[in-house]
C-alpha cells in the first residue's frame, strides 16, 4: 500500500460530488440530506382519511404549505415583514435615509420584541439540565450569534467581510428608493457588530472557561452579575411570551459572562441609530430567505461567497427545515410514528431495565462496600436515564398542542 489515505478514502473521493446548494460533502451531509427528504415527505403528505392530528401538527403542514407557496410569496412582496419592523420594532433607519429619528429607542424593549420572533442575536435564552442535578433544569444565559458566525472573520478584510457588507447595502437597496444614507449607515453597522466580535467567545474558549460561569437563582441574579442592562427583566419577559412566570428561586446559569457585560455596554452606549439599524439587520437577514425572489437572490450572492455554494437549496428542503428548526416536536412525532420500531425500542429498555436489576442485586451482594457507599451506588443506578431512540413526551399528544 504506497498511498494509505487513497486507499482508505479513494471510493468516497471518486463517487462523492460537492450538491450546488453546499461548500462541502461528507457522510454527515448524505445523512442530513435523505433526513431532509423524509421530513418534505412527512409534511407534504396529507394524513389518512379519519385520522384527527393534534393542532401542532396541523399547524407545522400549514407553515410548510405557506413556506413552498412561492407565488403567494411573490404576490405578497415585502409588505409583511415591512408592517412588522415599521408598526412593532421602530423601523429600519436605513430604508428612511436621514429622516429618522429615534421613537423613545429602548434598548430592552427591542430586544424582547425580537425575541418574540426568535431572533435572540445579541442574548441567548434557553432552557436546559442542571449539569451537576439532571433531575432539574437551569435557565441558560449567554452570548448571542454573529451575522458571520465566527469571531475570526473580522480580524482582517476579506472577500468575505466585503460580500458581507453588499449583502446589506444590497438588501436595503432592494427596499428602498431613498439609497442616501446606505453606504454611511452599513459601515457602522459592520463596525458595531465587528467590536460586539471582540468579546465574543470561540467554542475552544466556552470550554477553557466553563469554571466562569455565575450560578445563581432569578432572584439573585441582580446582585449576582452586576451590570447596568437588566437581565432579571430580561429574562422575566422572555419567558412570559410563553405564559411562564418565573419564580425567584428558578436557577440561572450565566455564561460568557464577559461577552455580556461588555456587549450590554457596548450597545448602551453606542448611538440609537446603528444600533437600531444593526439589530433590524439581524432580523431581516433571517428572514431574506422567505421572502420573494429578488430579496433571495441577495442572500444567494452572499452564500456564493461565504460558504462556497453556486445555487440556492431546493425551496421544499429550505421550508422543511424551516418547519423542523421551529416546530421540532411536532414533525418529530410525525417521523417517530413513521420511522420508529417501538416493538424494537421496547425490547431495548426491557433491556436496560433488566441490566439495571442484575447491577443493584451485586451491589447488595458486595462485599467489599460499607452500606453508605452501597445506598449511594444504588441512587446512581436508580438515576441513570436511558436514551432509546425517541423520548416519551414525543409521542405524547399534549407536548405537541
Amino acid at each position: 500500500c504506497e498511498d494509505f489515505y487513497h486507499f482508505a478514502c479513494g471510493t468516497w473521493l471518486k463517487n462523492a460530488h460537492i450538491p450546488e446548494d453546499r461548500g462541502v460533502q461528507n457522510i454527515f451531509n448524505l445523512l442530513d440530506t435523505q433526513l431532509d427528504l423524509n421530513i418534505i415527505d412527512l409534511l407534504s403528505s396529507k394524513p389518512p382519511n379519519g385520522t384527527v392530528e393534534p393542532n401542532a401538527i396541523i399547524n407545522a403542514r400549514r407553515l410548510y404549505d405557506s413556506c413552498i407557496n412561492e407565488a403567494g410569496i411573490e404576490t405578497d412582496g415585502v409588505e409583511s415583514v415591512l408592517s412588522i419592523v415599521n408598526n412593532e420594532l421602530g423601523g429600519w433607519p436605513i430604508l428612511q435615509g436621514h429622516t429618522w429619528s429615534p421613537p423613545n429607542f429602548n434598548l430592552s424593549d427591542l430586544l424582547l420584541k425580537l425575541r418574540k420572533y426568535d431572533d435572540g442575536v445579541i442574548f441567548s435564552v434557553n432552557t436546559a439540565t442542571n449539569q451537576e442535578n439532571s433531575s432539574v433544569y437551569d435557565i441558560e444565559l449567554g452570548q448571542g450569534t454573529l451575522g458571520l458566525q465566527e469571531t475570526e472573520y473580522y480580524n482582517n478584510e476579506t472577500d468575505i467581510t466585503l460580500a458581507y457588507r453588499q449583502f446589506m447595502a444590497d438588501l436595503a437597496t432592494a427596499l428602498t428608493n431613498d439609497t442616501s444614507a446606505i453606504i454611511t449607515d452599513v459601515i457602522a453597522m459592520y463596525l458595531l457588530e465587528k467590536n460586539i466580535s471582540q468579546y465574543h467567545w470561540t467554542e475552544s474558549e466556552q470550554r477553557l472557561r466553563d469554571n466562569e460561569t455565575i450560578r445563581t437563582t432569578v432572584g439573585n441574579l441582580a446582585q449576582s452579575f452586576k451590570v447596568d442592562f437588566d437581565f432579571t427583566n430580561y429574562l422575566r419577559q422572555s419567558y412570559l411570551f410563553g405564559g411562564v412566570n418565573l419564580m425567584d428561586t428558578d436557577l440561572v446559569a450565566v455564561s460568557e459572562v464577559a461577552y455580556l457585560a461588555n456587549v450590554s455596554s457596548i450597545l448602551q452606549q453606542a448611538p440609537s441609530r446603528v444600533v437600531q439599524n444593526y439589530l433590524i439587520w439581524r432580523f431581516m437577514m433571517n428572514r431574506a430567505s422567505n421572502m420573494p425572489k429578488r430579496i433571495r437572490s441577495t442572500r444567494e450572492q452572499f452564500d456564493r461567497v461565504f460558504k462556497g455554494t453556486t445555487a440556492e437549496p431546493s425551496r421544499a428542503n429550505t421550508c422543511a427545515n424551516y418547519v423542523n428548526d421551529n416546530m421540532g416536536f411536532a414533525v418529530s412525532r410525525l417521523y417517530v410514528n413513521k420511522y420508529f420500531d417501538d416493538n424494537a425500542r421496547n425490547q431495548s429498555k426491557e433491556l436496560i431495565k433488566n441490566i439495571r436489576s442484575s447491577m443493584m442485586t451485586m451491589l447488595q451482594q458486595a462485599t467489599w462496600m460499607d452500606k453508605e457507599s452501597k445506598e449511594k451506588a444504588v441512587d446512581k443506578a436508580q438515576a441513570i436515564y436511558e436514551n432509546i431512540g425517541y423520548p416519551d413526551y414525543v409521542a405524547s399528544d399534549n407536548i405537541t398542542q
